[in-house]
């Protein structure tokens, strides 16, 4: 669902965005417990905008335990918390990812929520794109346990457009045109500390400067239970792709301002976006 604005003829507003990184458990109330300190933090801190990282209610030690604490859409423990934190504290909050009830029984959804400071929900993605990986004993097949989504998704605010993705969809440059010209991208993830390492920030700075936007990079940092070690470094990226805050690892938040001047000096000076042929 995408939130119409209300008055395009207002001027944008600027807007101090937040991302929360985490190394989330496999018990879905201590995740909950510690997302809820993260966000009253960068509350504390300024943030009008909060997102979460992918998987950040639940970790679990094998593949199968997000699907039992799947909810139905609209309905469930997880997104009570995620619409009670955007209305107590006043802030737009994108919940990362959770897993939601998909057709095939033995598999879920995982989609980004994103609610506006009402704690109404405005917007819902279901991930598209799903990891596979193997190199070694290293493995991941995101297919045997999720439902592919079908369709982009990103909603209007006060401060712009912002386009909704997850992870591994960061390495498929197409979504992103197919999202429109968007003000923020926010980029939840769990990315694997080998892929990480190797292309998590190239591909995020290629995607604020093809698409002249800022990006909130949001994401699990650190060795889980389940013996999984996730790449961490949250960050904050302005449109011509300089690194405003950055976390490595361990949870915590990064913080920074959404500019609609340096948006509009980026695209005047190198007007990109109108240049596109295709």
């Amino acid at each position: 669902m995408n939130l119409p604005n209300s008055n395009p003829q207002q001027p944008l507003q600027n807007i101090r965005v937040a991302a929360v990184q985490m190394i989330s458990t496999p018990r879905v109330e201590d995740n909950l417990r510690i997302a809820a300190s993260l966000v009253a933090e960068a509350v504390n801190q300024g943030a009008g905008l909060v997102a979460l990282p992918e998987y950040f209610p639940i970790m679990g030690m094998n593949e199968g335990d997000k699907v039992k604490v799947r909810e139905q859409d609209g309905v469930g423990q997880i997104q009570d918390f995620l619409a009670g934190m955007a209305q107590k504290h006043g802030i737009w909050l994108v919940g990362g990812s959770i897993p939601l009830f998909a057709a095939d029984p033995k598999k879920v959804l995982n989609s980004s929520v994103a609610y506006n400071p009402q704690g109404v929900r405005i917007a819902r993605y279901d991930k598209i794109h799903l990891f596979g990986f193997q190199k070694g004993e290293e493995r991941y097949n995101e297919s045997a346990t999720i439902e592919a989504g079908s369709r982009p998704v990103a909603f209007e605010s006060p401060f712009g457009r912002v386009g909704l993705s997850i992870c591994y969809d960061l390495r498929f440059p197409e979504l992103y045109r197919a999202l429109g010209v968007l003000n923020l991208m926010v980029i939840p993830a769990a990315f694997t500390e080998t892929t990480g390492r190797a292309h998590w920030e190239i591909l995020l700075r290629a995607r604020a400067i093809e698409n002249q936007c800022y990006v909130l990079a949001v994401a699990q940092g650190g060795r889980h239970e389940n013996g999984r070690e996730t790449h961490g470094n949250s960050m904050l990226i302005d449109p011509w792709g300089d690194i405003l805050d950055r976390k490595a690892k361990g949870p915590g938040i990064v913080i920074g301002e959404l500019d609609q001047a340096r948006i509009t000096e980026i695209r005047t000076s190198l007007p990109a976006l109108k240049h596109r042929v295709m």
